[in-house]
C-alpha cells in the first residue's frame, strides 16, 4: 500500500512538519551566535525565525493530534509552507544576505523541505480526510 493511501497520511505529514519546525527553531534559538558565523545569517533573524518556528511547530503538533477529517485550517499551513519556501528562495537568489556555503545549504534544505511538506499536505487535503475533532 503506497504511503499516501494510508488512513493517517495527513497526520504523518503534519507530525513531520511539526518536528522539522521544532528542531530548526530550537537550533536557531539555542545557537544564534554560532549559526550567524557558520551560516552568514544575522543572529536576530535566526532568533526571531527560531521563536516563530517553535510556536508554529507547537501549533502544527496540536493540530496533528486533533486531526480527524477535512479542515480549512490545513490550507493555511499549505500557504504558510509555500510562503516560507518562497522566502528561502529569495534569500538564495540574493536577498541581501551574504550566506556562507553552509548557509546556502541550510536555507536550500529548508526551502525544499517546506515545499515538499506543502505538496504532501495538499495531497492529504485533496484526499478529503482532514477534519479537526
Amino acid at each position: 500500500m503506497p504511503f499516501k493511501s494510508l488512513p493517517n497520511f495527513l497526520n504523518y505529514v503534519l507530525w513531520a512538519d511539526a518536528a522539522s519546525c521544532l528542531a530548526c527553531g530550537l537550533l536557531q534559538v539555542a545557537l544564534p551566535g554560532s549559526l550567524q558565523e557558520w551560516l552568514g545569517l544575522p543572529a536576530a533573524l535566526l532568533t526571531g525565525t527560531g521563536v516563530f518556528l517553535l510556536s508554529y511547530g507547537a501549533i502544527v503538533a496540536f493540530l496533528a493530534a486533533r486531526l480527524r477529517g477535512p479542515s480549512p485550517i490545513i490550507w493555511i499551513l499549505v500557504a504558510g509552507n509555500i510562503a516560507w519556501a518562497v522566502a528561502c528562495f529569495y534569500l538564495l537568489l540574493g536577498g541581501g544576505m551574504q550566506l556562507t556555503t553552509l548557509g546556502e545549504v541550510y536555507v536550500a534544505v529548508q526551502a525544499f523541505t517546506v515545499a515538499a511538506l506543502a505538496q504532501l499536505q495538499y495531497i492529504g487535503m485533496r484526499r478529503g480526510r482532514a477534519q479537526l475533532a
